[in-house]
């Protein structure tokens, strides 16, 4: 993916969830809520995506109402439609159907052409001991990196 500008990233996605399969999906917004995104106005903590009737919809992803927008202003949560092709929605369709896996929004970008993106993740939940290994990992990691860098 070359030149992409992040804008947002949803952190607690990686620490929550085993990511299986990523997609890259446009967003149907707004004139205020796209200037809005570029001034880094949007949080995808808690967000999630849904498919219904063969139309891919990210809830919860709050986009700040924008400064100079009065009232062309939407709701900052309202739903927003997210742009897949039709064999995509399919294959994510397959896979929500399956048990224990959901739509995740992994980050928010725009395109070199300015357009705003989302990286969408088909996850599956990690369990309490789950994340306790990964930390554990992490910080055996960190331990052996600072071992090899003072020596």
């Amino acid at each position: 993916m070359a030149e992409r500008k992040l804008i947002s990233n949803n952190k607690k996605a990686r620490h929550d969830y085993f990511i299986e399969e990523e997609y890259e999906a446009g967003i149907v917004l707004t004139g205020t809520e796209i200037k809005s995104i570029r001034a880094g106005g949007v949080s995808l903590r808690d967000s999630f995506a849904k498919v219904e009737n063969s139309e891919v919809f990210v809830y919860n992803m709050h986009i700040s109402p924008y400064e100079k927008g009065n009232r062309f202003n939407t709701d900052p949560m309202r739903p927003k439609k997210l742009l897949l092709h039709k064999k995509e929605i399919r294959k994510l369709i397959g896979y929500i159907s399956r048990d224990g896996l959901t739509l995740v929004p992994l980050d928010v970008y725009l395109d070199r052409r300015g357009r705003a993106k989302m990286t969408l993740a088909v996850a599956r939940g990690k369990k309490l001991y789950d994340k306790r290994e990964d930390l554990a990992k992490r910080d055996a990691e960190r331990d052996m990196d600072r071992r090899v860098k003072n020596r």
